[in-house]
This record gives structure tokens, sequence and C-alpha cells, in this order.
């Protein structure tokens, strides 16, 4: 495919003519959005958050400390006979593993959370591209109303010369003047359209959404071979559900360890120091002891957390799959579009766009030598107008159906960069 700049001109927004200077590159507004947009940070914060949960869930249990004092005693013995006080610190060991397994669990499901960070991501960079191929387009629309609306000021001059002369009727001069009070309102929506695209990018960046964005640069026509294999292969690495998916199968994997070491009982450890009433010494005593629980007596609770288990891994398994399937389907469809929208601008650049001026060159000249009349050169000027339109709306859609392919496949080259720099 060809690479072609689209043809611009002075616009006018407002009747102000927008300084050159002023322009927002594509660049620019990812950049911004990656470090503004509060959908991110929402998002990053909870993985930071996720990250947390790691260190706790591979912790050892809280050490256990026990004071013990005898409130009361209500029969005559000797003093020393018992100890009245008791003191005593007790840990759990854990022999099983069941922390590490917990531990490993919260780290694949910390890089779960990362994928919906990186999802967030991709899905703001690419609305933001949308949104300003939108906003590109509105600008280049404006450009073209406006030269269409001078060629229709020079047909209303020819008009009223030639019915000066008697050579038409008035018919032609209220014509040309009806068709040239219509660009105004195509203009207004114009106007409207490009106040949305601002509102939305504004709103993506994070920004009020009245604030002023400078014009984008016009939307240049670029070629890109792309190949669906390597497009598939590329999402089954990167797409973030993907990625999602399969940490959530290693979390659940270590889940499942952690229920099976359930079986495996943890001892608890404690060592008590002990006091008589009379002794002379502050310890009269220590004992050390060690207790645990006994899970096998209770079978039917923790074959019931194995099953469970065993259940969620393989029904993430079963997710990952239909995100596998799901993903190979939106990859093609996606790609189907962005063929279609490059094909239909070249059909209008290379062929329809060319055919239409000539159109138009021809109806004016056969206009100006009276051998044809205006209202066939207002259909083929009005051919052209739609045709030039038309061209741009494919081209938007072309770009921001790239934009959205990123997206699907998980691709950005920014998010990338940005993944390599932590």
């Amino acid at each position: 495919m060809k690479r072609l700049a689209l043809l611009g001109v002075v616009s006018f927004l407002s009747g102000q003519i927008l300084p050159a200077a002023d322009t927002l590159s594509p660049g620019e507004v990812v950049r911004i959005a990656l470090r503004d947009n509060a959908s991110i940070k929402a998002a990053r914060a909870k993985w930071e958050m996720m990250k947390a949960r790691v260190p706790q869930a591979g912790a050892w249990e809280d050490l256990r400390f026990g004071v013990d004092s005898v409130a009361g005693r209500f029969v005559n013995i000797p003093p020393n006979s018992f100890m009245d006080q008791t003191v005593m610190i007790e840990q759990e060991v854990p022999v099983s593993g069941k922390n590490r397994s917990g531990a490993r669990a919260a780290t694949a499901e910390a890089g779960a959370t990362f994928e919906e960070l990186r999802r967030v991501e991709l899905d703001i960079v690419a609305r933001s591209l949308v949104a300003y191929a939108r906003l590109a387009n509105g600008y280049a629309q404006l450009d073209l109303n406006g030269r269409n609306q001078e060629l229709l000021s020079q047909l209303v001059q020819i008009s009223r010369n030639r019915y000066e002369t008697g050579a038409v009727t008035q018919t032609d001069v209220l014509l040309a003047q009806t068709e040239a009070a219509k660009f105004l309102e195509t203009r207004a929506q114009i106007e409207r359209d490009i106040s949305e695209a601002q509102s939305a990018l504004n709103v993506l960046l994070n920004r009020s959404a009245q604030q002023s964005l400078g014009r984008p640069a016009a939307l240049v026509f670029k070629g890109r071979d792309l190949s669906l294999e390597k497009l598939q292969a590329t999402a089954m690495t990167r797409r973030p559900e993907l990625q999602k998916a399969q940490s959530r199968i290693e979390a659940e994997k270590y889940r499942l360890q952690l229920a099976t070491r359930q079986w495996f009982p943890d001892p608890t450890l404690n060592v008590k120091a002990q006091h008589y009433n009379e002794a002379a010494q502050a310890t009269s005593e220590v004992d050390v002891g060690i207790s645990m629980p006994l899970p096998w007596l209770n079978q039917k609770k923790y074959a019931s957390g194995v099953m469970e288990a065993r259940k969620s891994v393989e029904s993430a398994q079963r997710e990952f799959e239909a995100a596998r399937i799901e993903t190979l389907g939106m990859v093609r469809d996606q790609l189907k579009k962005i063929e279609t929208a490059a094909n239909q601008y070249e059909i209008y650049r290379d062929k329809i766009l060319p055919l239409a001026r000539q159109s138009v060159e021809a109806g004016r000249a056969a206009y100006e030598s009276n051998t044809g009349g205006f209202l066939e050169l207002n259909i083929v000027r009005r051919a052209l107008q739609d045709a030039e339109s038309t061209a741009r709306n494919h081209l938007t859609d072309y770009e921001a159906g790239l934009a959205e392919l990123d997206a699907i496949v998980g691709n950005s080259a920014v998010l990338q960069k940005e993944e390599g720099s932590k």
C-alpha cells in the first residue's frame, strides 16, 4: 500500500486561525494519558496493593505471648504446692510449607493484577489515539468545508455574472446561494464533532473537558504489512487477558498445593516459665511443649477443600482456553476491519477522487462556456465533496483500527518501552 499525506490548508474554528505552532502529536497524547489518566493510576495502585500481600502470605504466624496468674484459691494447701504465675511464649512452625504455597499464590495473583494494569493502559492508549484521529479528522473535514465553500462562492459569482448578461435565469443564482448557505449547517455539525472529540480526549488525559488542545497533525496513510499468523502468535504471548489467565492457573495450582498441605499439621512450640509463691528464684520451673492439630479426624473438611481447589484449577484452565480462542477470532476480525478501511481509502484516493475532480473541472468548464447547466455542475461538485469526506473517514477508521489492534494484541511499543524501564 502506498503512502499519501492528506492535503491540508489553513482551517478556521469559530472565526479564529489556529497558530501553526499549536500542534498536538500522538506521542504527546499517549505520554500524558499514561502519566495522568485516573483509571491507570487506580489500576497501578491496585497492583501495588497486591504486591504488598506477598510478604504477608509468606510470613510465619505471629509469636504468641501469654501470662497466667491465680486470681483466688479456696482450699488450704502449702504455698509451694502449685504454680500461681506462668509466663508462656508460643510459636507455630510452618514445616508443611503452607506459607510458601500461599506466597506463591499471592505472587501469581499480583501477576494477574499487573496484567489488569496493562489492559487498562492499552485501552487508554487505544482510546486516546482513536480520539486523536477523530479530532484530526474533524479539522480535516473543516478544511474541506472551507475549500468547498470557497469553490461554491466562485460559482455563485459566475452565476450572477451570467444572469446579468442574460445567459441564465435567476434560478441558477438562487440555487447557488442556497447551496452556499447549506455549508453553514455542515460547518456547525463539524464544529460539534470537533468539540466532542476534544472533550473525549481531555477526559482521557484527566483534564477539564473544555480545556484547549492543540491542533492534531494531519493524518498520513502509512501502509503496514500485517500478517494474521504473526499477530495471532504475538497475541498469545502479549495479550493481557491470556497472561492474566495463565497467572490465575498458577495461583490456583498453588492453592491446590496449599489445600493438599492442609493434611500435614504444623506443630506449635511453646515455652513456659513458672514461679512458686514462696520461691526465692524468679523462675521456679521451665517447661517446653509441643501441640498440633489433628486434620485426619476431620477428613470431610479437608477432602472437600482439595476437591474445591482442583475444580478451581480446571476452571482457570477452561477460562484460558476460552480466552485463547476468543483472542484468535478478535485478531482476525480486527485485521479484516483494518484491511477493509485501507482498501476503501486507496480506492477513493486512486480512483474515485481523481475522477470526481475531473468531473468538476469538466462541469465548470461547460458551465462557463454555456454548454452545461448549473444543476449538472452542482451534482458533480457534491459528489466530489462527499468523496473527499468519505476518503478522510476511511483514513480515520484505518488509524483507529490500528490503535485498537495494538490494544487487542497487547503489542503497544510505548508500553513495552515503559515495562522495560521498570
